[in-house]
C-alpha cells in the first residue's frame, strides 16, 4: 500500500477520481498544516505545495508532483538535494499557447492591433497610405507602399527559444502557415513535419539574425534569466518582432524597452513580464507597436482536465513503477 498525501486540499470531484484510480493506494486530503505535517511523515507521494518544513518531516517520500509547469518558484534547495523525484505538469498547455503566438504573429503581420486602434476612432487609413494603392483601373500591377506594409507569411522566418511542448506546437502552426522554421533547445534536436535541425543554444545569435518574429517558450532557470538583453536585440532584424509567451524573467523589462524606444526591434507581443502586473505608467502600455496581454496566453477550458489527467497518468506509473510521464530534472534550477 502506498501513500498520497495532498496539501493544500482539492475539491471533491478531484478527490473522488483519485481515491478510484487504485486499491493500493491511500489518499489523504490534508485539510491543514498541522493535518499535513502529521500525515507526511509515513507518506510516500505528494500532491501540492511542498515547503522545507514539510520535506523536513518526511520520512518515506519518493515522488513529489508540482501542482505547476513551472517550478522556479517551487523548488528549492532542500528539495534538489532530496532523493525523491520530481514530476511538474508541462505539456498541458501546447496548443493553447501555440494559437496565442499566432495571434500575435498574424496582427503584427497584416497590423491587425492598428487597424483596432483606427477603428475605435472611426479611421478609414490603410497602413502604408493611399498612394499607388491598386484600383479598379489599374489593378494591383505594381507594388505599393501599402503592399510593403503588410507581410506575406510564407515571405517570413520564425525563430523558436525552446522546443518543448510549446515550442514545438509553435513550430507546427507556423510551418503550416508556410513560414521558414528555425529553433534553438539545449536537448531537443529536430521538430519532426517542422524543423529538420534544432540548433543549440550557442546559436542564438544565428536564429536571431534571421528571424522576422522571435519566439520565447523556453522556461525560466538560471541559464534563461535575462538571456535577452540588449546585445540580443541588437542582434535581431530591426524590422523583427520579439514574442514572449515563455517566462518575463528571460527578457530584461528595460533593455527591451530601449529597445523598443530605438527602433532597434520593430516592435513585441507580450504575455509575461519580468515585472507583474506591468506598472500602469509604464511606456510599454502607450506604444503602438506592442501588444500587451495580461499573462492569459494558456488560459482554456480544457486545461483543468488536462490537469488531473496528468496527476493520475503519473499516480499509475508510480504505483506500477513505470518512468514519470512529467519527470524534471531538479538540478536544472541551480
Amino acid at each position: 500500500m502506498k501513500k498520497l498525501l495532498i496539501y493544500p486540499a482539492i475539491d471533491a470531484r478531484r478527490l473522488t477520481r483519485l481515491e478510484s484510480i487504485s486499491n493500493e493506494l491511500e489518499v489523504v486530503n490534508a485539510q491543514n498544516l498541522d493535518e499535513a505535517l502529521t500525515e507526511i511523515r509515513d507518506t510516500h507521494a505528494f500532491f501540492g505545495k511542498i515547503t522545507p518544513e514539510l520535506l523536513a518531516a518526511a520520512e518515506k517520500l519518493e515522488w513529489v508532483q508540482s501542482p505547476t509547469a513551472s517550478l522556479e518558484h517551487y523548488i528549492f534547495p532542500e528539495l534538489a538535494d532530496h532523493p525523491c523525484q520530481l514530476t511538474n505538469m508541462r505539456g498541458l498547455f501546447y496548443d493553447v499557447i501555440a494559437d496565442h503566438v499566432l495571434g500575435f504573429v498574424l496582427c503584427f503581420a497584416r497590423n491587425l492591433h492598428r487597424y483596432i486602434r483606427q477603428q475605435s476612432h472611426a479611421v478609414w487609413q490603410p497602413i502604408g497610405g493611399t498612394a499607388g494603392k491598386p484600383d479598379f483601373v489599374t489593378g494591383p500591377g505594381q507594388v505599393s507602399e501599402v503592399d510593403r506594409s503588410h507581410m506575406h507569411l510564407s515571405d517570413c522566418t520564425l525563430g523558436v527559444v525552446g522546443t518543448g511542448s510549446i515550442g514545438s506546437e509553435v513550430c507546427h502552426r507556423a510551418a503550416a502557415f508556410g513560414m521558414r522554421v528555425c529553433a534553438i533547445d539545449p536537448l531537443i534536436r529536430e521538430v519532426p513535419g517542422a524543423v529538420d535541425e534544432v540548433w543549440d543554444l550557442d546559436r542564438l545569435k544565428d536564429l536571431l539574425t534571421i528571424s522576422d518574429f522571435v519566439v520565447i517558450a523556453a522556461p525560466h532557470t538560471p541559464q534563461t534569466e535575462k538571456l535577452f538583453r540588449t546585445p540580443q536585440f541588437q542582434q535581431m532584424k530591426n524590422s523583427g518582432y520579439l514574442i514572449n509567451i515563455g517566462r518575463g524573467a528571460i527578457v530584461d523589462l528595460q533593455d527591451l524597452t530601449i529597445a523598443l524606444q530605438k527602433g532597434d526591434i520593430a516592435g513585441a507581443g507580450l504575455d509575461v513580464f519580468e515585472v507583474e502586473p506591468l506598472p500602469a505608467d509604464h511606456p510599454l502600455w502607450q506604444m503602438e507597436n506592442v501588444i500587451i496581454t495580461p499573462h492569459i496566453a494558456a488560459a482554456s477550458t480544457r486545461v483543468p482536465e488536462r490537469h488531473l489527467e496528468t496527476l493520475l497518468e503519473n499516480i499509475r506509473c508510480f504505483i506500477n513503477g513505470q518512468p514519470f510521464i512529467t519527470l524534471a530534472n531538479k538540478q536544472l534550477w541551480f
